[in-house]
């Protein structure tokens, strides 16, 4: 399935049904007072989060939604059947912003969570509601107000704990293959990643964490030159960054200008995902013999002036990939916490 993480739709709410003017009319009752219904609400529209949906793609192919109108009142102050509302589910970790105003409207990131974005429209009065001691045969009828009407943008930032960065054909999709169920392409080229892929890490029965590859970024990215850019959104959310570097690149490119290409990157895009926790992930050891990999991986480190953690790995032989991930696992566990004891002092 294609990968679509921005969409624009309009979305209408029911009209509500307009009120009725009507007078009560039987056999032997000439003159039967007002008796005219109520019409019905409209419909509104509700987003709602589901989590078996991991794209927008539909909302490419269907722009327009509209609600159910309410039925016009009736006599005997019989009332219009309300409009239906219209539900539509959208991916967790959907940002809903309204494109007329910029507002925010919500952020629905979590499974089953409801949003209103356009009321229904009120339901106009029937004439029974005009009565008085002054004016026993109103006429008068109020109609159904519309709907609200708005024109959404919809963007999608998926939920990760963990998200991986580098350049192309750093290893990232091999490293997501090695420790998870995800099977991004993986080939010895760049830019076989196109769009964002989730995995989940099981550490243990009782431990599992969401890890996401997203397409490598090249220098100029924040300018718009390759794919990445436009996909670093997609990490705002995530804990931790994992800066995946190859040791030994087939075009003999330096890693270590390779690392600060990408941090130049993350700090022109957002000084916020640039100030995340990151580690320095040194990746395709099994291409070097083992005395010559460390020498090259802490001379790497010491170009770097790296103060972070550091892991050298192999994804495709799955050496280090284990007590990465464990450490990775303790690491949120213990950002958690911390998050859940600073909250308690604060409350």
């Amino acid at each position: 399935m294609q990968f679509v993480d921005e969409a624009n739709i309009r979305v209408v709410a029911g009209r509500g049904g307009n009120g009725v003017a009507s007078f009560r009319r039987e056999k032997y009752i000439p003159f039967g007072g007002p008796n005219g219904g109520d019409g019905g609400d409209g419909g509104s529209i509700y987003l709602i989060a589901d989590r078996n949906i991991n794209t927008l793609i539909d909302f490419r192919y269907t722009r327009d939604y509209k609600a159910q109108n309410g039925q016009a009142g009736m006599g005997q102050q019989k009332t219009g059947r309300a409009g239906e509302d219209l539900i539509i589910p959208v991916p967790v970790g959907t940002i809903v912003r309204d494109l007329d105003t910029q507002e925010v409207i919500g952020d629905l990131v979590e499974h089953d969570q409801v949003l209103l974005v356009a009321k229904g429209g009120r339901h106009g009065l029937g004439n029974v509601h005009f009565k008085s001691s002054t004016n026993r045969t109103p006429r008068q009828c109020t109609p159904g107000e519309p709907g609200d009407e708005r024109n959404l943008g919809l963007e999608l930032s998926v939920l990760a704990d963990v998200g991986l960065l580098g350049l192309p054909n750093a290893g990232k999709s091999s490293l997501i293959t090695a420790v998870s169920a995800a099977r991004p392409k993986v080939a010895n080229y760049p830019f076989t990643t196109l769009y964002p892929n989730l995995g989940v890490v099981r550490v243990s029965p009782e431990s599992s964490f969401v890890i996401a590859d997203i397409p490598g970024l090249i220098e100029g990215a924040s300018e718009g030159a390759g794919l990445g850019v436009q996909f670093l959104k997609h990490l705002s959310r995530t804990g931790l960054l994992l800066h995946v570097v190859d040791i030994a690149p087939i075009d003999d490119s330096d890693p270590v200008e390779s690392v600060r290409v990408i941090e130049k990157e993350l700090e022109k895009y957002s000084e916020a995902l640039a100030g995340k926790e990151r580690w320095l992930v040194l990746n395709k050891t099994d291409l070097l013999l083992e005395e010559d990999a460390s020498e090259l991986c802490n001379d790497i480190i010491e170009q770097l002036g790296w103060q972070g953690p550091v892991y050298a790995i192999s994804a495709v032989n799955r050496t280090g990939t284990e007590a990465l991930m464990k450490e990775i696992a303790y690491g949120l566990e213990q950002n958690r916490l911390k998050a859940l004891e600073e909250g308690d002092e604060e409350s």
